[in-house]
């Protein structure tokens, strides 16, 4: 009874695939041609730049499943014109990127992390990387007053990136939602349970339809995670090295965090999720769905485990790591961790010149400034006041060429260094007293004690080259301006020599 049933649910999924298919190529010339206005339009924040390795693997952009089908899993949205268009409440339109990042968020009792997991996604990234990349921030919730708190949280914290287009904050429309109050509990969730799954995949389906046309790649991942620092990269690499046809690579073994999709694969696996949003959690509906496209059912579940293999292929190590402790769902606690992601480096190591190092921070147990500036580990200390410092002082002046220096680290992203300027105390006594008389020399302004103000932080990061015409330098030091509502964190710190 149960084989010819899957037959059949195989045969309609078969059919739907057609028939998406047969849509996308009749509309595909359309599609571009709007592409094409909006792209000319949206010039300063569209991106239709491909990287060569994601080029490489030849993939086409189809458009979403065609909506009417929405209507047949969720018929009560035929009495709303609106229900399925999202409330867009940052966003830029951007299209054409590699790869488009999906987080779902919903409203915890106790702990949020969103802002530290949007901070570990946008550490490192490069410029290139930000250009050709879209993360979707889904406030899957209703209530428009916490909606809109969320949406200003993260302009607050990322006006940059909302501003170019790198994040967009959207909301599903209060219609969009069945009544999920009278839902058939199974496999011993409770009540309480049921409905969150049950929400929680209708989440799913409306995220991965609103970004399924902007890019080539789906990236699935969750509010209260971190990743590695060059994730983007690595995504890229091994998706770029598949030799088989597949349908998810993995980067995570933890739940739906790290799942990689094709883009056009997005309308099948939406309409998947539809038919039986009700019935079973998502990680659940996924293994189904890839036991219906390749399983055979007279032959073992050894075989099926296999096809199965050939179609959602495991990336090692991970690249994302599970942080949270507290569910979305209410009450309940989850301590889960994935093993195969190992241990960030939080800190970076570099040859610096020998100096005498000092700060008027306090540090925060074993995190001291000489450890970083030794490349031991990375200076941690409870948050600056202005006119707090922290300075390098050579042992003997040095003609300095370049520096660097990063503010927070990957599980403490939020960690940085706010209006802290960048100054060099010049050798030459002489050019000191200079300074101390004019205020201001090499098109560098002086502070009141000798010092030439080079630089400033900027998102946490400070860098650049030293004009040489200042000489040897006897001392860098790092000056904050205004008070922190957060500790700061020093995790890099690179002074470039003539000698290093």
């Amino acid at each position: 009874m149960y084989q010819s049933q899957l037959l059949e649910l195989r045969q309609r999924l078969l059919y739907a695939e057609k028939e998406n298919k047969k849509r996308s190529h009749e509309l595909s010339s359309a599609l571009d041609e709007i592409k094409h206005v909006v792209a000319k339009r949206m010039n300063s924040t569209t991106n239709h730049t491909d990287d060569t390795k994601w080029k490489e693997l030849n993939l086409t952009r189809k458009l979403p499943v065609h909506f009417t089908n929405m209507y047949y899993y969720l018929p009560h949205l035929r009495e709303y014109e609106d229900a399925i268009f999202p409330n867009v409440i940052f966003g830029q339109q951007r299209t054409g990127v590699s790869l488009v990042m999906g987080i779902p968020t919903v409203k915890r009792e106790k702990h949020h992390y969103l802002i530290n997991t949007l901070h570990s996604l946008l550490y490192e990234l490069s410029e290139e990387q930000k250009n050709d990349c879209v993360i979707i921030i889904f406030v899957a919730e209703v209530n428009a007053e916490y909606v809109n708190s969320v949406a200003e949280s993260v302009k607050t914290s990322f006006p940059r990136e909302i501003q170019s287009g790198v994040l967009e904050v959207i909301s599903p429309p209060a219609s969009y939602y069945p009544d999920l109050s009278n839902l058939k509990k199974t496999f011993g969730d409770s009540e309480d349970r049921v409905r969150w799954r049950t929400k929680q995949n209708l989440d799913y389906s409306f995220l991965m339809l609103y970004a399924q046309p902007k890019g080539t790649f789906y990236l699935q991942l969750e509010d209260d995670i971190i990743a590695k620092p060059d994730y983007i990269q690595s995504i890229e690499n091994f998706a770029a090295k598949q030799s088989q046809e597949w349908m998810i690579l993995e980067f995570s073994q933890l739940g739906f965090i790290g799942k990689l999709f094709k883009s056009e694969d997005l309308p099948l696996i939406v309409e998947f999720f539809l038919m039986f949003y009700k019935d079973k959690p998502i990680d659940w509906l996924i293994d189904h769905l890839l036991w219906v496209k390749v399983c055979n059912p007279e032959k073992d579940a050894i075989h099926c485990e296999k096809e199965k293999a050939k179609l959602r292929i495991r990336a090692k190590p991970s690249l994302f790591q599970h942080v949270g402790i507290y569910s979305s769902l209410a009450g309940k606690i989850q301590n889960l961790k994935d093993k195969d992601f190992g241990k960030n480096v939080l800190h970076k190591t570099h040859n610096n010149p020998p100096a005498k190092v000092d700060t008027s921070l306090r540090t925060y147990q074993q995190y001291t400034l000489e450890k970083v500036y030794k490349g031991k580990d990375c200076f941690w200390a409870s948050a600056p006041v202005a006119g707090d410092y922290i300075s390098f002082t050579f042992l003997n002046p040095l003609k300095v060429e370049k520096y660097f220096f990063r503010s927070g680290n990957m599980e403490h992203p939020g960690d940085k260094l706010f209006n802290t300027t960048v100054e060099v105390l010049p050798a030459d006594e002489m050019l000191r007293k200079e300074l101390v008389d004019n205020g201001s020399k090499f098109n560098y302004p002086a502070t009141k004690d000798g010092y030439l103000k080079i630089g400033a932080f900027e998102n946490g990061i400070a860098g650049g080259s030293i004009n040489q015409s200042i000489g040897k330098i006897q001392a860098i030091r790092l000056l904050v301006n205004s008070d922190s509502p957060v500790w700061a964190i020093l995790s890099e710190v690179f002074i470039k020599t003539s000698e290093n």
